[in-house]
C-alpha cells in the first residue's frame, strides 16, 4: 500500500464512479480497478461493492475511508514541516479553478507567492467550478477558487477574493428578444424562453429558485458545465443563459451576448478561496493563506 493506491481509493470513494476516478486520476479505468483489486487483497477484505449501474462502498471500505484521508494528511504535514525544518518549503501545491478564474485572479495571487516560495510547485487543473468544494472536501485539490455556497460546510475555510453579480445574457442580434426580458419578469416573458444553464451548483440552485419564486417553469434547452460553454452557446443564438459578470467580462465573446436588465435580481457570487479547515495547519497551504490574508489586510 502506498500513497498514490490511497489516492486513487479516495477519488473512487468520493465519486464511486470509475471512469470519473480514473480521469480524475489521470490513469485508465482498467489501472484504477487493478489499484482498488491489490489493496482489497492486501486487507483481506471487499471495499466496493460492484454492479453495472452502481459502485457503493463497503463498511470497511468506509473505515479505509476515513484512514486514508487523515493517514495522506500527516504524511504531507510531515513532509512539508522537514522541509520547512531546513527554512525552505518545497514541494506541490495542487489548485483547482475556472478558466476565468485562471486568468482573472490566479496572476496577482500567485505572481507575489512564487517570488517568495520559488520551490513549491504549483499544479493548476480546471474545469466546472460547481466541482470547487468537491475536489477540495474529497482530498483531490489542496485549494480551490469557486463562489461560496450558502451554507459552507464545517469543515472547509473559505477566503473571498470579489463579489461578481449573476446575470441573464441573451444573443446580441436578437433585440427583440432583450426588450421584451428587460425590466420586471413575468410569467408571460419567460416560460416559453429557450434556457441554458448550468447542469449543477450554485448558479443553478439561484436561477432554480429565481424561476420558483415567479410561478414560472423554465423551457431548458442545455444544462452545461462551465460557464464559458454557456456564453458561446448563447452567442449562437441558441438560448439565453445565466453567468456571473465576471465570466462574461472576460470572455472573448462578450461583444456577442447582451447582458439583460431584468428584476427581481439573482443574490451575486462572492468568489473565492477553499481548502480544508485541517488542512490549514500544512506548512505549504498554510504560507499560501497566511500571504492570503496579508493581502487583504494591505487592501
Amino acid at each position: 500500500m502506498d500513497s498514490k493506491s490511497l489516492q486513487h481509493f479516495l477519488m473512487l470513494a468520493d465519486t464511486l464512479h470509475f471512469s470519473r476516478a480514473s480521469a480524475a486520476c489521470h490513469i485508465s479505468p482498467s489501472t484504477l480497478s487493478r489499484t482498488i483489486k491489490q489493496l482489497e487483497d492486501e486487507l483481506g477484505v471487499t471495499l466496493f461493492i460492484r454492479d453495472n449501474r452502481s459502485v457503493s462502498l463497503t463498511a470497511e471500505g468506509l473505515r479505509l475511508q476515513t484512514y486514508a484521508r487523515e493517514t495522506l494528511l500527516q504524511w504531507q504535514t510531515l513532509r512539508s514541516t522537514l522541509q520547512a525544518d531546513q527554512q525552505e518549503l518545497q514541494g506541490e501545491l495542487s489548485m483547482y479553478c475556472s478558466v476565468t478564474a485562471s486568468y482573472s485572479f490566479l496572476y496577482e495571487i500567485l505572481s507575489r507567492f512564487r517570488q517568495d516560495y520559488p520551490r513549491i510547485e504549483i499544479k493548476l487543473h480546471t474545469g466546472d467550478p460547481a466541482e470547487a468544494i468537491q475536489r477540495v472536501q474529497n482530498g483531490t485539490e489542496d485549494i480551490a477558487i469557486g463562489a461560496r455556497p450558502d451554507q459552507l460546510p464545517q469543515d472547509i475555510a473559505f477566503r473571498s477574493i470579489t463579489r461578481s453579480p449573476l446575470v441573464f445574457i441573451t444573443p446580441a442580434d436578437q433585440p427583440e428578444l432583450q426588450q421584451r426580458l428587460s425590466g420586471a419578469a413575468s410569467k408571460a416573458n419567460w416560460q416559453d424562453v429557450p434556457m441554458i444553464l448550468s447542469e449543477a451548483g450554485l448558479a443553478r440552485k439561484r436561477s432554480d429558485l429565481w424561476f420558483r419564486s415567479l410561478g414560472i417553469k423554465p423551457l431548458i434547452y442545455a444544462q452545461v458545465a462551465g460557464n464559458e460553454a454557456i456564453v458561446s452557446m448563447v452567442s449562437l443564438g441558441f438560448g439565453v443563459g445565466l453567468v456571473p459578470q465576471i465570466v462574461l467580462d472576460n470572455s472573448p465573446l462578450a461583444s456577442r451576448v447582451i447582458a439583460l436588465k431584468a428584476t427581481p435580481e439573482l443574490t451575486p457570487f462572492e468568489v473565492g478561496i477553499f481548502a480544508q479547515e485541517k488542512k490549514l495547519r500544512h506548512p505549504l497551504i498554510h504560507a499560501f493563506w497566511t500571504q492570503l490574508e496579508n493581502r487583504h489586510q494591505k487592501d
